[in-house]
């Protein structure tokens, strides 16, 4: 790459969130990439000097890899919004709906793509009807398996696979741990897939889905992050009518919250072929384990190259 063509990008990457040892990761891959193409690029840590640091050396843009609330919730996108400095990823408004699992199941139902029955319940609830109460209502509601969750984060983190009535008070606790609101579902039973998706605009496209097959139970944070753990196939061991229906669940998800540039949407196909959106991920992991970089490079793509068209897009769209 000639050295005028070469952007001067930030990545952030750290954070405080219960993500941060991800964020590390994936923010080194990225920047990586991007120097592998001659660009100049500074990793930062969001801390108290950050928008200050923006301000004076202002960058093309910035490449935030932050994972969790730190970087998904839409905070730091305002801001970067408000200051004016281009930035990889969803807008504000994206983000916030995406960040909200029980918000982003609701946009996409309306959109037409299943997703599992489910409700949310904010940790007063219990304290305001008892949980006794509130328990047993559900549970009159909603025959087990279930999968309990928080309403917000990713990784995997405070998410219960709950197989007994008995294990749903254990598992609330666990998902209040990472957030006030947690979301109990319906378990579809199916394979579990990964979608990632580009968009760059001219529309979103589906990367190769990825099949999830976690060596020994659930698909936990250890799985998602530690080699060895889960066996991917890329692409999903799905015949090619399914794939084009998860593929089309993918984009239509991506589409109606709105989001850009890059996203992953996690979905369950059933024994029937039909594909159930589980939530979407606006910034997702972009270790040596994760989803997205395995998705590229079975479309044939280059890593570098993916994350300089995405900076280029950002650039561009900022100029709209």
């Amino acid at each position: 790459m000639a050295e005028k063509e070469a952007l001067d990008i930030v990545v952030l990457a750290g954070g405080i969130s219960h993500e941060r040892d991800i964020s590390l990761r994936s923010g080194r891959r990225v920047a990586d990439g991007l120097q592998s193409l001659g660009h100049h690029v500074t990793v930062r840590e969001p801390d108290g000097a950050l928008l200050g640091y923006l301000s004076e050396s202002r960058p093309d843009v910035v490449w935030p890899a932050l994972h969790g609330s730190s970087g998904e919730d839409g905070a730091l996108r305002a801001l970067l919004e408000l200051a004016g400095v281009p930035f990889v990823g969803s807008t504000t408004d994206a983000a916030r709906l995406a960040w909200s699992k029980p918000a982003a199941k609701t946009v996409v139902s309306r959109a037409g793509i299943a997703t599992p029955a489910s409700i949310t319940l904010p940790k007063e609830t219990f304290r305001e009807l008892g949980a006794n109460s509130v328990l047993a209502t559900v549970l009159g509601a909603f025959d087990v398996p279930l999968v309990v969750k928080p309403a917000h984060g990713g990784s995997a983190q405070g998410v219960t696979i709950v197989t007994a009535t008995e294990e749903l008070p254990r598992a609330m606790v666990d998902a209040y741990t990472y957030a006030d609101v947690a979301l109990i579902e319906r378990k579809i039973a199916g394979v579990e897939v990964s979608v990632a998706v580009l968009d760059t605009g001219d529309g979103p496209i589906a990367l190769p889905p990825v099949e999830i097959e976690p060596i020994e139970g659930p698909y936990t944070f250890d799985a998602r992050y530690n080699a060895g753990e889960t066996r991917f196939y890329v692409p999903a061991r799905l015949d090619e009518s399914t794939i084009k229906a998860v593929s089309a669940a993918a984009t239509a998800a991506h589409a109606a919250l709105g989001l850009r540039h890059l996203s992953r949407v996690d979905l369950i196909v059933d024994a029937g072929g039909v594909p159930w959106f589980l939530e979407a991920n606006v910034l997702p992991g972009l270790t040596e384990t994760s989803i997205m970089p395995q998705a590229i490079a079975a479309s044939g793509r280059d890593l570098g190259d993916v994350y300089a068209t995405l900076a280029a897009a950002a650039i561009a769209d900022a100029g709209e």
